[in-house]
């Protein structure tokens, strides 16, 4: 059965003085597909994350973002306080380079979503450090990000993008900073935590060893999309450990009208040393 859409983006353009970064670009992404966005350095696949995630407007087209719960809605032609709304509340981020707040600890890091979502503060830890026990960082909820290897701070970064319960995650080269060992790690981290769960995740790569583990490979070239291969098995996000029972426990969404659980699952994933 094939899903519904969660965002539908027809005849992108845009432009940046004499060059064209989107040039016509139209494209359908459906609930539940990991997508990988590949292409070499000035193709427009950043461009058209940015564009997708509400980040940047582009100078013509549509794209119409149907978050599960919600009615549809068109975000070209919004104010940026408009695309930020619609950033706080229905997508998620991670970035290359975490881009975590160096002060905070690691739970404070990944509440702040639900703290600018109004939240109290004791509430919006608990159900952050969930989702921190969840990524395999029970017991580290206190340090903070300087304290953390790099594979750790990714994983809290993972948490921050998550903790909302956004239907749709956008990843902009979410390993490349990291070795080889903790890139697939921290993949295997983002995949559970989003399409595992029946959520989206749409990332930006050069890595062809992580676009494959994607359900689906979009190729842009000179602002257009040249390839768009969906994928009849991607290989899975590998378990946290051999055992079935040491599975992560996947926190629900948190609703800032709610009080989040009261405790952390208990999670025996292997803990990265790196």
């Amino acid at each position: 059965m094939t899903s519904s859409p969660v965002l539908t983006a027809s005849g992108l353009v845009k432009q940046y003085g004499e060059l064209r970064a989107l040039d016509d670009v139209s494209l359908t992404i459906r609930a539940g597909e990991s997508v990988a966005v590949m292409g070499a350095s000035g193709s427009g696949k950043t461009t058209l994350l940015h564009c997708l995630a509400a980040v940047i407007a582009p100078d013509a087209g549509s794209i119409v973002l149907s978050a599960p719960g919600t009615a549809p809605r068109e975000l070209v032609g919004l104010i940026e306080g408009e695309r930020a709304r619609v950033r706080r509340e229905s997508l998620g981020f991670v970035f290359q380079e975490h881009l975590l707040l160096p002060e905070l600890t690691a739970v404070e890091n990944a509440a702040l979503p639900l703290l600018l979502k109004g939240m109290r503060r004791p509430d919006a830890e608990r159900h952050a450090a969930v989702w921190l026990a969840a990524l395999g960082l029970a017991g580290l909820e206190g340090r903070r990000i300087g304290q953390l290897s790099g594979g750790q701070a990714q994983r809290v970064a993972i948490a921050r993008a998550q903790v909302t319960g956004a239907p749709v995650v956008f990843a902009d080269e979410p390993t490349g900073a990291l070795d080889s060992a903790t890139s697939s790690e921290v993949l295997d981290a983002l995949l559970r935590a989003t399409t595992g769960q029946g959520r989206t995740l749409v990332m930006v790569t050069h890595d062809a060893d992580v676009a494959r583990r994607c359900s689906r490979i979009v190729r842009v070239s000179d602002g257009r999309i040249v390839g768009d291969s969906a994928r009849d098995a991607a290989e899975p996000a590998r378990p946290a450990s051999a055992t079935p029972e040491a599975a992560p426990l996947w926190p629900a969404p948190a609703a800032t009208s709610a009080q989040a659980p009261a405790s952390a699952p208990t999670s025996t994933s292997t803990e990265a040393a790196r």
